[in-house]
């Protein structure tokens, strides 16, 4: 019989069959999706490891970790599966990562079945699913987080393995995603460990400078052999990472923005946390309470001053706010429990009849009036019927429903629930809806008719206004790689490629060249992309 809360194996497999579905069997996707996608493609065709860049121009805003890890999944998994479905296995690996530490990191706060816990509200949570199914860099966040905490706990009791921990995690961390990392970590190291006597010790100390040197290391490490190696590069690309830590002008004014994001992002983690500390407010200062609950409030009030309101910016939170909900979930009244397991029923069974409903109309164009707005809204598509997904839809649907009847009542029904309502709704989607998502989503037909666009003889191709995701995708698809519109490069380039976004009409200031081409995603009516040759 399945043990509940499930752990081991059962766990494992729960973990895969959420992180699988929507990461293969589709084109990179804009905007994150293909930008870091053609980061890592440029390493792949022989780019710099140091420097990365973009579709031939530097690219600034993250270091090169998450990319070396996206090129050597390619080299290890390439020959099973298309180049940009193996470099995303990246993201499943670190996120696999993060959530084997939170697990760790709540089991020693809290004990007991608390891994299973907390592995679930992360599992659960909405706004993960689509960073962690993407090329994302900011993934590491969450890895890096969820070591850092599972360290910090750790060094009440062997100080020398947690100082380690935490060092490769705020090092590696900050590898993958930049100095924020470290910034984040430190301010919830600090208000721990000063504000704790239990941290506040020789020995906790040393373990947290430990950490220090060893994130230093590694860190500054890249940081000379970048500046030795390529001093243009970190001339260019160390004030973008500085400019990341330094507050704006418009932070006072993004709290509201912020917290209507985690009104959703972290549910249903967020009121779970808040039960916690109302039940616990007369004990904030036990470990298992204080320790997520410093590292929620600075690491919230660093990412508030720092870093727009994106689900991408804001996954670090997610890591102490898992771990304060998790003693919620075995204290939880009877009468909360039961509104949380019906209301993770209702909604994760209804928006399934949905999406089956959906792919129904698309099959067959009944009813009528949602199959015209599918095509609608991606004219041109037509579905081609496959078993296999539909297998696989009718037996996560058939266990969606076998596991409403058969769990037992308890504490954890319904954080149960909805980390599986959330599993069987995103594979439904990946099942059923991903040919369509990826048709309206993806550049390689627009790509190809650019390529059959061009000219026999090409010397260059001059870019004006593209988007990374755009630059990125051209030059995997079609091969081509545009200069920047006013570069030197670009000056003696016969053909210029536009993208114009919105109504406005072609540029007045193309006075000399002659539209040879233009086209669009057939579902996009923002995008048009027009290629010009010199008169």
């Amino acid at each position: 019989m399945l043990r509940f809360p499930p752990a081991g194996l059962a766990l494992g497999a729960l973990c895969l069959i959420y992180l699988l579905p929507g990461l293969i069997g589709h084109d990179p996707w804009k905007p994150g999706d293909a930008t870091h996608f053609g980061v890592a493609y440029g390493l792949l065709k022989g780019g710099d490891w140091l420097a990365p860049t973009l579709a031939g121009e530097p690219f600034l805003d993250q270091p090169p970790l998450y990319y070396w890890l996206a090129a050597a999944c390619a080299k290890v998994f390439g020959g099973a599966l298309d180049t940009h479905d193996a470099t995303r296995l990246a993201s499943a690996a670190i996120a696999a990562a993060g959530l084997y530490f939170l697990g760790a990191g709540a089991r020693r706060l809290h004990g007991g079945s608390a891994a299973s816990t907390a592995i679930l509200l992360a599992v659960g949570c909405i706004g993960l699913l689509v960073p962690l199914h993407e090329h994302q860099p900011r993934v590491g966040t969450l890895a890096a987080s969820a070591a850092f905490f599972f360290g910090l706990a750790l060094m009440l009791e062997r100080p020398l393995r947690a100082g380690l921990v935490c060092g490769l995690a705020a090092g590696l961390g900050a590898l993958a995603a930049g100095p924020i990392v470290l910034l984040v970590l430190a301010s919830a190291a600090l208000v721990t460990a000063v504000g704790h006597a239990a941290w506040r010790t020789p020995r906790a100390w040393l373990g947290l400078a430990l950490a220090c040197a060893i994130a230093i290391v590694l860190f500054g490490g890249y940081l000379w052999a970048l500046w030795h190696q390529r001093p243009d590069h970190f001339a260019a690309w160390w004030p973008v990472q500085l400019a990341s830590l330094t507050p704006d002008a418009n932070w006072p004014t993004r709290l509201a923005t912020h917290l209507e994001l985690q009104l959703w992002y972290g549910w249903p983690a967020l009121p779970l946390a808040g039960w916690t500390l109302w039940r616990e407010r007369r004990n904030l200062l036990v470990p298992g309470v204080y320790l997520p609950l410093a590292g929620l409030v600075t690491t919230a009030a660093v990412l508030w001053m720092t870093q727009e309101a994106r689900v991408e910016e804001v996954m670090p939170l997610i890591v102490p706010l898992v771990l304060l909900a998790v003693p919620g979930v075995a204290t939880l009244r009877r009468g909360a429990s039961n509104a949380l397991d019906w209301f993770a029923v209702m909604t994760f069974s209804l928006f399934s009849g949905l999406i089956w409903l959906g792919w129904v109309a698309m099959v067959s164009g009944w009813p009528a009036r949602l199959a015209r707005q599918v095509t609608r809204l991606e004219p041109g598509f037509v579905l081609q019927f496959s078993a296999l997904p539909v297998a696989l839809a009718l037996l996560l649907s058939a266990a969606w429903t076998g596991l409403i009847v058969t769990s037992p009542r308890g504490p954890n029904r319904g954080t149960i629930h909805w980390a599986m309502g959330v599993v069987t709704l995103w594979g439904l989607v990946g099942a059923l809806w991903m040919p369509w998502i990826d048709y309206g989503k993806s550049y390689r037909k627009l790509a190809e008719s650019l390529a059959r666009a061009l000219p026999q003889q090409t010397d260059c191709i001059a870019g004006r206004d593209l988007g990374d995701a755009q630059r990125a995708s051209f030059e995997y698809f079609a091969g081509v790689v545009t200069k920047p519109d006013g570069s030197i490069g670009a000056r003696r380039c016969s053909l210029l490629l536009v993208q114009q976004t919105g109504r406005n009409p072609a540029s007045a200031s193309l006075t000399g060249w002659e539209k040879i081409w233009e086209d669009r995603r057939p579902g996009d009516r923002q995008e048009r992309f027009r290629l010009y040759r010199r008169d």
